[in-house]
């Protein structure tokens, strides 16, 4: 738990800070939290998974998609998210199948192995949420979510274009 002395402490760091500090920080915990994720997926038996190919499986997602779609989420070309579907490929997280609703397009599914990958993320990013929770105290964990729900746009909140914006994939 927090106590009062390291309360005030954070508050006069928060009351001191400057606009650039902001997203710094926001984006050196996001890294913290992404680099801690894929050193326990090594652990884990994923030790290839890098955060690109986090953004793509969902952008696949659990009925899957075509290389357009996956583009379009991802917010790269058709050919770069096809680059990244071609490393999924190699790595055994997805497959090229049949669409069952139009025999021309191809979809990628994910394989029981990319289902297990984003599974055992969902387990790790609980279990962060939860150190972050012993650390700060759960209630600041709730009001840190709760704030960025009003401050981040709800049609931007879960967008999986971040590596296309970071000038990656």
């Amino acid at each position: 738990m927090v106590d009062h002395e390291e309360k005030e402490n954070v508050n006069q760091v928060v009351d001191e800070g400057k606009g650039f500090e902001l997203p710094l920080l926001l984006f050196a915990g996001f890294r913290t939290l992404i680099d801690r994720l894929h050193a326990e997926l090594a652990r884990q038996g994923h030790p290839d998974l890098r955060p690109a190919h986090g953004f793509a499986m969902q952008a696949i997602g659990a009925d899957g998609a075509t290389a357009s779609e996956i583009g379009r989420r991802l917010g790269v070309s058709k050919q770069a998210a096809g680059k990244t579907v071609d490393r999924l490929l190699a790595l055994g997280y997805a497959e090229r199948t049949d669409d069952p609703a139009d025999a021309r397009r191809k979809l990628v599914r994910l394989t029981p192995r990319g289902f297990d990958a984003l599974a055992r993320s969902a387990t790790v990013f609980d279990r962060l949420r939860a150190e972050w929770a012993d650390t700060l105290g759960p209630e600041r964990v709730r009001e840190m979510e709760a704030a960025l729900r009003v401050v981040v746009p709800a049609e931007t909140a879960y967008r999986l274009d971040a590596t296309s914006w970071l000038g990656g994939a």
